[in-house]
């Protein structure tokens, strides 16, 4: 980057990184990362219903920083800051110059579903990384003519579904990708071969113990299906949920992004990016999808609308969109930041949410209170541990001796195990 960019792009970076730190350390736990800290404590190639990397990064947190919440939150944060940087990394690969380097990252910092994501331990904080870890050197492969860059593609890819089994789909749709463009003369490489081998004895781990276990993950997703647990979304509504969740004005960036891929002549080499992510979006559809399965997908469309940004708004009559269209992104996106990050005590979010009349998207079809989903979850589990150690500690010495706690869920056992030590708990047995 031209060092005036890579400066613009770095502190847009550093702000993501601030608003993650002062953030993350409001409510409590989310339900998941109980989870994730219990995973830690037994670690494995797999388990039933996440591949096995989540669980090493939270026991290197760990060992790091502590259990507390800072500590577990501070790799999404810094995962969220680098996707950042990334995203103004490929813009420039593509061509754009500052303008287009900053627009590109800050579609990143002001998305609320990436502020949602990067503010909490999760897979899906570090999934976009892989994702446009991969195109960014698919990229540079296309641009440079580089064969054994294909290394780190399968690096990448291969820890990646150590990561999210999802990986799995936006590298088959790359390769699709190439496979419709003159750019598959890549595919001939002995290099690529390599590459994919590499993947695959990266992820060799896990579809080891998958086959050992009888794949739990897909009898856990068919048994999902089944419930009806998740929420059904149309076509329209998906997609209406993906340009809330991606910031609406966000929507003209990520659209020109699309079409710089397919449609345009400086977009032509790259042209495998926007087939993948069409192909992306078509399967994540087809698996009755959560609306945040497709955002992983989106940084690529963000670097390169940001580059036709850039070259449509060269005119003197248009210039003036250079400073209105960011001033607007950076408006909604305070107004939208409350649903997404912790921001506000309680009492204040509620009034707020009733204030202006905001429904978030809902994920699952259980009833839900006046906060959201993603902020519920991180209530009442130390006090539900307060609870079960009153009743625990009345039982009969010998009658306490040979009692166990078995939580109804993986929130409730991993609270048990997390708050349980300092209450005289044992850890549960679920």
């Amino acid at each position: 980057m031209p060092k005036n960019a890579t400066l613009v792009v770095a502190a847009i970076a550093a702000a993501k990184l601030l608003v993650h730190l002062f953030a993350g350390s409001h409510y409590g736990y989310f339900v998941d990362e109980l989870y994730y800290i219990a995973c830690s404590h037994h670690l494995d190639w797999g388990y039933v219903d996440q591949a096995p990397l989540i669980a090493l990064i939270t026991r290197i947190s760990g060992a790091l920083f502590g259990e507390s919440l800072p500590a577990i939150r501070l790799f999404p944060a810094l995962a969220g800051a680098a996707l950042v940087f990334l995203t103004g990394l490929i813009a420039r690969e593509l061509g754009a110059q500052l303008f287009g380097q900053a627009l590109a990252a800050l579609a990143i910092l002001l998305a609320p579903g990436f502020l949602a994501t990067d503010n909490f331990l999760s897979m899906n904080a570090f999934e976009p990384l892989f994702w446009t870890g991969c195109a960014y050197v698919l990229i540079r492969i296309i641009k440079t003519g580089k064969p054994k860059l294909w290394l780190w593609f399968g690096i990448l890819a291969g820890v990646g579904l150590e990561n999210k089994h999802s990986m799995l789909i936006f590298g088959a749709g790359l390769v699709l990708g190439l496979m419709l463009t003159p750019e598959r003369r890549f595919l001939c490489s002995r290099w690529f071969w390599i590459a994919g081998m590499l993947a695959f004895l990266l992820f060799l781990p896990n579809l080891l113990w998958n086959i050992q276990h009888h794949f739990p993950f897909l009898e856990l997703q068919a048994n999902i299906r089944r419930s009806g647990r998740n929420v059904d979304l149309s076509l329209l509504l998906f997609f209406g949920q993906q340009a809330t969740t991606m910031l609406p004005w966000n929507v003209p960036i990520w659209l020109a992004g699309l079409w710089h891929y397919l449609f345009t002549k400086e977009g032509r080499p790259f042209r495998a990016l926007g087939w993948a992510w069409l192909f992306t979006a078509v399967v994540i559809l087809a698996l009755n999808p959560r609306v945040y399965y497709l955002w992983p997908a989106f940084p690529i469309l963000f670097a390169a609308g940001a580059v036709r940004w850039e070259l449509w708004l060269v005119g003197p009559r248009l210039r003036w969109l250079k400073v209105a269209h960011p001033a607007l992104m950076v408006a909604t996106a305070i107004v939208f930041a409350p649903f997404a990050i912790p921001v506000l005590p309680v009492e204040t979010y509620i009034r707020y949410a009733e204030a202006i009349h905001f429904d978030q998207p809902r994920l699952e079809t259980h009833r839900l209170g006046p906060l959201p989903q993603i902020f519920a979850d991180q209530f009442g589990w130390e006090e539900m541990v307060q609870v079960v150690a009153r009743a625990f500690n009345n039982l009969p010495p010998d009658v306490r001796a040979r009692t166990a706690i078995f939580g109804q869920n993986y929130g409730q056992a991993g609270a048990i195990d997390l708050f349980g030590e300092k209450y005289g708990l044992p850890k549960a047995i679920s």
